[in-house]
């Protein structure tokens, strides 16, 4: 379902005019979306709460990136969000969805701050979006109290405040402070010199990388087979529905299917795999020593 997007004041008018969900109905079009796919109903959900994916989206305009494409991503985080909600888990969507929506636009605001100096790690995105903010509330308690702080205690209460590694503090501040250097320049004044492209490692695939791939594959595809043919139909199917379908069926619907409730479904899917499981261990001992890691 693509965001279509137009202009982000158009947008942003639209979304205000959306209308607002009591619990009841949210509910409503959770299950339908999660159970039916009713694509109208996800549609709704998302409309609905789009004023809230555009609310945060305007708190990451200070980094530089334009703002029609900080609301793009936050509609990507808001549709992964109502892909993955669970109605049965008793919390609203809204609650739900703002994880998802902040962490689609954190990660587009560290993929387009620069191509190097910036990192994915949970602690490196922790410091990126609060480094600065904590370094000037730092420095200002020290002025008020009459302190001179050196860079090493500095670094040291960052690291404190925000919970993360000092390393992890000195390496985020040369990053944010460097800048982006091009590949193709060489390593030296010499107009014959190398360029630092070319001392780059070749991490392409190697051809006995992919003839051993495609071995791998093969074996892990018969032994799948076999370990499918241990099991009686029903659970085949379940099986098949459960973990080999593009879009995995849910145990509610195989229960409407098959005349059982839910947890039976669980049940059997759970001695489906069990069964798989001890045929799989007898087919090597590669196998087992992965069981009992």
């Amino acid at each position: 379902m693509a965001l279509d997007m137009g202009g982000d004041h158009s947008l942003s008018r639209r979304a205000m005019r959306a209308e607002l969900l009591d619990a009841e109905t949210e509910l409503k079009l959770a299950y339908a979306w999660r159970d039916q796919r009713d694509e109208e109903a996800l549609h709704r959900l998302i409309t609905a709460y789009m004023r809230l994916a555009i609310s945060m989206a305007a708190k990451f305009k200070r980094y530089g990136a334009p703002m029609n494409d900080l609301i793009q991503e936050a509609g990507l985080g808001l549709m992964k969000a109502a892909d993955k909600f669970d109605p049965d888990r008793g919390v609203r969507f809204s609650t739900y969805a703002v994880w998802w929506i902040k962490a689609s636009i954190q990660d587009y605001v560290m993929r387009n701050w620069s191509m190097v100096r910036t990192g994915s790690t949970s602690s490196q995105k922790s410091l990126f979006f609060n480094m600065r903010r904590v370094q000037a509330r730092l420095e200002r308690e020290a002025m008020a109290a009459g302190q001179s702080l050196d860079k090493h205690q500095m670094r040291q209460m960052i690291a404190t405040e925000v919970g993360v590694p000092l390393h992890d503090v000195e390496m985020m501040e040369g990053r944010l402070a460097g800048s982006d250097y091009s590949l193709n320049a060489t390593q030296s004044v010499d107009d014959e010199g190398r360029e630092w492209i070319d001392a780059l490692e070749d991490t392409s695939t190697q051809a006995a990388e992919i003839v051993e791939e495609a071995h791998d594959t093969e074996q892990l595809r018969d032994w799948l087979i076999i370990a499918m043919q241990a099991l009686n139909d029903r659970e085949r199917f379940i099986v098949r529905e459960r973990k080999l379908r593009e879009e995995p069926r849910t145990l509610e619907s195989l229960g409407a299917e098959l005349g059982l409730s839910k947890e039976r479904v669980r049940q059997l899917e759970a001695a489906a795999f069990a069964k798989m499981r001890k045929t799989l261990e007898a087919q090597s001992k590669e196998v087992r020593s992965f069981f009992a890691a």
